[in-house]
């Protein structure tokens, strides 16, 4: 029998509904498997086709510590868009964001919980926590894109960064695609890089280059693909303000940026 912990009764009563006490005992009927007790549920009559459906509606919130240096992003998902603009989810962005910046982890919060279970009951949606996440810096900056509310952005950099260059690399992340991977070509994921190698040199070889040419040629793309995937390699999205790269930004400024988070709801 697997260890029913408190945990696997919570997922179970998201998924159904059903009260905390009901949820542990199907989990004992169960010995501990949470697809043999929603089966079981089941057949009972009880719905628990709530958790199955996928969340790709939600929100986002961010928010600064007092003293500037940590920004707190939390996601919470849910079904549909009106569920989404409800009071309920704009309370669990709150708790999430505040306890994010206490040094707390939002996952664990009792309140939270509750909000979720409640919230997924009314609604009969999936609603669920999605990423909370953080950045520490001398100095950091955070946006939202407030048409939607699924769109964030983090950025922390050194002392000498003006509250106007951390906006601006924060509009520059929301709206630059292809999206940054990172502050240096290292940080950008190999697996990434491997793909788009093999598939410039495949393309090359297709087009009747040899082995070794192709390999030469998938260099000069991968240096373009390095272009837009890292961030100081970017031109900054905004010329009329400042035309050349994120770096050439930075080192005019005299900032060094320590890192960003950019996330948006629904795009992992």
């Amino acid at each position: 029998m697997s260890q029913i912990t408190p945990k696997l009764v919570m997922q179970l009563r998201q998924s159904t509904g059903l009260g905390m006490n009901e949820c542990k005992a199907a989990l004992e009927e169960a010995g501990g498997d949470l697809q043999t007790a929603i089966d079981n549920l089941r057949k009972k009559g009880v719905k628990a086709g709530v958790a199955a459906r996928t969340a790709t509606e939600g929100r986002l919130m961010v928010k600064k510590s007092a003293c500037g240096k940590m920004a707190a992003v939390a996601e919470v998902l849910c079904n549909t868009d009106f569920t989404a603009r409800s009071e309920p989810v704009t309370q669990l962005l709150t708790l999430a964001v505040d306890k994010a910046l206490a040094g707390g982890n939002a996952a664990d919060d009792a309140t939270i919980k509750d909000i979720l279970v409640n919230t997924a009951q009314k609604t009969g949606e999936n609603v669920t926590l999605g990423r909370v996440l953080t950045i520490s810096g001398e100095k950091t900056g955070a946006f939202l894109y407030s048409v939607t509310n699924k769109i964030a952005v983090l950025v922390a950099g050194s002392s000498s960064a003006s509250d106007e260059l951390l906006n601006d690399l924060c509009l520059h992340l929301t709206a630059f695609k292809p999206v940054a991977l990172g502050l240096t070509r290292e940080a950008v994921p190999a697996d990434a890089v491997a793909k788009e190698r093999e598939i410039a040199i495949e393309r090359a070889k297709a087009s009747g280059k040899p082995q070794n040419i192709a390999e030469k040629m998938a260099e000069g793309v991968i240096n373009s693909f390095f272009k837009e995937r890292v961030l100081p390699e970017q031109d900054f999205i905004n010329p009329e303000k400042f035309k050349g790269t994120v770096a050439d930004l930075l080192k005019k400024s005299g900032v060094t940026l320590s890192g960003f988070i950019r996330i948006e709801v629904g795009v992992e």
